[in-house]
């Protein structure tokens, strides 16, 4: 793995690495990780509960401006393929919960931040920050869902392995940059991805089944009555 940092607490890990880049400009697959994130957030400013000293909470830079603006997905899919490949190596039923986040079953094992810059028409770097659940024992938010690795095959992990084997798996993913491949992929390992469940959209509940997740990160869903729709990160969740 490339050139890391730990600290044994910061605000966040994504917040220092856009300073850290900010003063001088990082290296491709540089890591930021630490045991406790005073002010670690999720999507849209949800906070994300870790204990001390027994999870994954990492950030790592890259600077795609070889991605045209209107692919920028492609980069949550390979995170997201990352993680799921790490994971499989000791548990079974790992999937990715659309846009990002990665679940065992029903319940989510880790979450995904992904914070860009433009220069012009162009992505000039993208902060990944990362959540992953590993040797957390209890939740004590009202997070609806949470599992660790620990609850899930009953007993601790080396973060640090798990840490590399992540950070392996996106660089591999990003270095070769298989548009094809990620989205197929990307698509086969989603959750919930055969059949009708229900789903919402402001305040209506609907059956609906996964058709495909364009290139813009747009959910199409189609209903029992064979109605299609499209849906960006917001405008519909999964009910669960």
């Amino acid at each position: 793995m490339k050139k890391t940092l730990f600290l044994k607490q910061t605000p966040s890990t994504n917040e220092l690495i856009w300073t850290m880049n900010r003063e001088s400009p990082l290296e491709e697959g540089f890591v930021v990780f630490t045991d406790f994130q005073t002010s670690g957030k999720g999507q849209s400013g949800n906070t994300w509960e870790s204990a001390r000293g027994k999870n994954l909470l990492f950030s790592m830079v890259l600077h795609p401006v070889q991605i045209p603006m209107d692919k920028l997905f492609l980069i949550s899919e390979l995170v997201s393929i990352a993680i799921k490949r790490a994971l499989e190596v000791y548990t079974s039923g790992i999937t990715i919960k659309w846009p990002n986040d990665i679940y065992r079953n029903d319940q989510k094992v880790a979450g995904i931040l992904i914070e860009n810059s433009l220069q012009g028409n162009k992505i000039k770097t993208v902060v990944i920050g990362i959540g992953l659940n590993v040797n957390q024992k209890t939740f004590e938010s009202d997070a609806p869902n949470p599992v660790s690795l620990l609850q899930i095959i009953g007993k601790s992990m080396n973060r640090k392995h798990l840490l590399n084997s992540v950070c392996r798996n996106i660089m591999e993913l990003y270095e070769e940059f298989d548009i094809e491949r990620i989205q197929t992929e990307y698509s086969k390992s989603l959750y919930r991805k055969e059949g009708f469940h229900t789903f919402q959209a402001e305040s209506k509940l609907f059956r609906a089944k996964i058709i495909n997740v364009h290139p813009d990160g747009k959910l199409e869903l189609e209903t029992e009555d064979g109605e299609r729709s499209g849906y960006y990160f917001k405008e519909v969740q999964f009910i669960i």
